[in-house]
C-alpha cells in the first residue's frame, strides 16, 4: 500500500484546489470548460425528458429548495438537485468522458457544484474555479486509478473531484480541502460492471451518490472531522484495485485534463462509438443485404459483444444493437432506445450476425486511442472501415464552440433550449451571484411532473 505518497499527492492538490484563481486559469482551459458545461447541461435536459427519469422524481417527490432540477420545472434541496440531475445527465449516456481517466469526470461533479453553487449564490467565476477543480481531481484520480477486472467506474474515483469542488465553494483553505478530497477517496462504492450490460439501473444512481458523497466529504472537512491519510491508497488502490500515486498531481496547473476529454455524439458507451463510426461510414457504400458484420476492437469493448438486449441500457452497452442500428437507421439517438426500436425483429436479426473480437494491433494502440475496425460482408461484397477514436474525442474531430450546439439542439429539438443554456454559460465570468441564472436552468422545460418552485 503507498498511503504516504498518496497522503502527499492529496496534500498538494488540496493546496492547489485551494488557491486556484478564475483569472489565472489558460484561455484554453476557460473555453474548454464552457464546452463542456454545455454540453452537461443540454444532456441533463435531455435525460429529464425522459419517462424513466420522470417516475424517478414523481417518486422523489423533491422538497422546495434553491437549487435547480435542470430541465424540469422546480428547485429543490442540494442534495435532491445532485442526486437527481446526476442520474438524468448519465440516463442516455451522452454524458462526456475522458478515455485516459476512463470514465466521466465531469458527471461525477458538476451536479453537485451546480446545486451548491445556486444554494450559495456563488459567484460566476468561483463557480468556475469550482467546476474545474472538481474536474481536474475526478480525472487526475481517474488516470491513477486502475480498477479491478468487472468494476465500473461510476461512483469511485471521481468522488474526490466532487469532493474538491464543494470544498472550494465552500471556501476552505488547502489543509482542509486536501482532508476533503481524501475523505471522498474513502467514499467508493463498488460497482460491477454487469450491471450495466444487464440494463439494471443501479448504475445511474451511482453517479448520484458519487454527488452527494462528494458533499457530504466537504461539510466534513469544514466541520474539522476530516484529516488526510491517504484514505485511496486502501480504498482505490487495494480494495478496488491499484493506484499510481504520481499520477494524481503529475504535471499540475501546466497540463489541464478537461482540455483532454471527448464529447458523445452516440446514446450508448463510448467503447461502442468508434464501432459505430466505423459502420455509418460504411453505411454509404453498402449494396445488398448484410449477411455478417465483424467488429474488430480493443480489450476494453470486446466484453460489449451481448446480441441481446433488456433494454435502453443493455442497448448502449451492447455493440452488437449500436452496430446493427447504425446500419439500418443511419444513427444511435434517443429515439433508438425507444420500446419499439428496441424491438424491431429486423434489428434483432442484423445484430444477431454481428461478431465481435479483439484485435491484438487495435489493443495496441490503447490508451491513446480507442479504434474499432469494421468489416461487412453482403451479396455484394466485402467493404471495410476503420476509426482510431469515437468522433468527438479531443484526439479526433472534437466538438467546437460551433458544432456542439449543432449537435445538442438536434438532439433536444431545437435551437431555444441550446440557445439559454449558452446564455447562462456567457454570463457566468461576470456575475457577482449566480444563483438566480442557475435556478433559471430549471424552467428549460415546464411540463415536467415536478412540483412547481414556491
Amino acid at each position: 500500500m503507498r498511503q504516504g505518497e498518496v497522503r502527499t499527492a492529496v496534500d498538494r492538490l488540496g493546496h492547489w484546489v485551494a488557491g486556484l484563481r478564475w483569472t489565472d486559469v489558460p484561455a484554453g482551459a476557460r473555453d474548454r470548460l464552457g464546452l463542456v458545461l454545455l454540453d452537461v447541461l443540454g444532456v441533463t435536459v435531455l435525460g429529464a425528458r425522459e419517462p424513466e427519469q420522470r417516475r424517478l422524481v414523481e417518486a422523489w417527490t423533491p422538497a422546495p429548495g434553491p437549487a435547480p432540477l435542470v430541465g424540469a420545472g422546480c428547485t429543490t434541496t442540494v442534495e435532491a438537485a445532485a442526486w437527481l440531475n446526476a442520474t438524468a445527465l448519465v440516463r442516455l449516456e451522452l454524458d462526456e468522458g475522458h478515455k485516459r481517466a476512463k470514465g466521466h469526470p465531469a458527471a461525477h461533479a458538476f451536479p453537485v457544484v451546480l446545486a451548491l453553487a445556486a444554494e450559495r449564490d456563488a459567484s460566476g467565476p468561483e463557480t468556475l474555479a469550482a467546476l474545474l477543480v472538481a474536474y481536474e481531481v475526478a480525472a487526475r484520480f481517474g488516470r491513477a486509478t486502475r480498477l479491478r477486472t468487472g468494476t465500473h467506474p461510476h461512483g469511485n474515483w471521481g468522488v474526490a473531484g466532487a469532493a474538491a469542488g464543494c470544498a472550494r465553494l465552500l471556501g476552505l483553505d488547502g489543509e482542509a480541502t486536501a482532508a476533503a478530497i481524501d475523505a471522498g477517496s474513502g467514499m467508493p462504492i463498488a460497482g460491477h460492471f454487469a450491471s450495466a450490460l444487464d440494463g439494471n439501473r443501479v448504475r445511474d444512481a451511482w453517479m448520484g451518490a458519487a454527488n452527494v458523497s462528494g458533499l457530504a466529504a466537504a461539510r466534513m472537512a469544514a466541520a474539522g472531522l476530516a484529516r488526510s491519510t491517504g484514505t485511496a491508497a486502501g480504498s482505490l488502490g487495494e480494495l478496488l484495485g491499484e493506484i499510481d500515486p504520481a499520477e494524481l498531481d503529475a504535471d499540475l496547473g501546466t497540463r489541464w485534463e478537461v482540455e483532454g476529454g471527448y464529447v458523445k455524439r452516440h446514446a450508448s458507451c463510448s467503447f461502442t462509438h468508434a464501432a459505430v463510426d466505423a459502420a455509418l461510414e460504411l453505411r454509404q457504400r453498402l449494396t445488398g443485404d448484410v449477411e455478417e458484420v465483424l467488429v474488430e476492437t480493443h480489450s476494453l469493448a470486446a466484453g460489449l459483444d451481448r446480441r441481446t438486449w433488456t433494454g435502453p441500457l443493455a442497448a448502449m452497452f451492447s455493440v452488437p444493437f449500436t452496430v446493427a442500428t447504425a446500419l439500418r437507421r443511419g444513427r444511435v439517438d434517443p429515439g433508438a432506445l425507444s420500446a419499439e426500436a428496441l424491438a424491431d425483429p429486423a434489428t434483432a436479426a442484423l445484430a444477431a450476425r454481428v461478431t465481435v473480437r479483439v484485435a491484438p494491433d487495435l489493443d495496441a494502440r490503447l490508451p491513446a486511442e480507442r479504434p474499432a475496425r469494421v468489416t461487412v460482408r453482403s451479396a455484394a461484397g466485402t467493404v471495410t472501415a476503420e476509426a482510431p477514436n469515437p468522433v468527438g474525442d479531443a484526439d479526433h474531430h472534437p466538438f467546437t464552440a460551433q458544432t456542439l450546439p449543432c449537435l445538442l439542439a438536434g438532439l433536444l429539438g431545437g435551437r431555444e433550449p441550446v440557445d439559454a443554456i449558452q446564455a447562462v454559460c456567457a454570463a457566468l465570468p461576470g456575475l457577482t451571484g449566480a444563483g438566480d441564472a442557475l435556478r433559471g436552468l430549471a424552467h428549460l422545460k415546464e411540463d415536467h411532473p415536478c412540483a412547481s418552485t414556491p
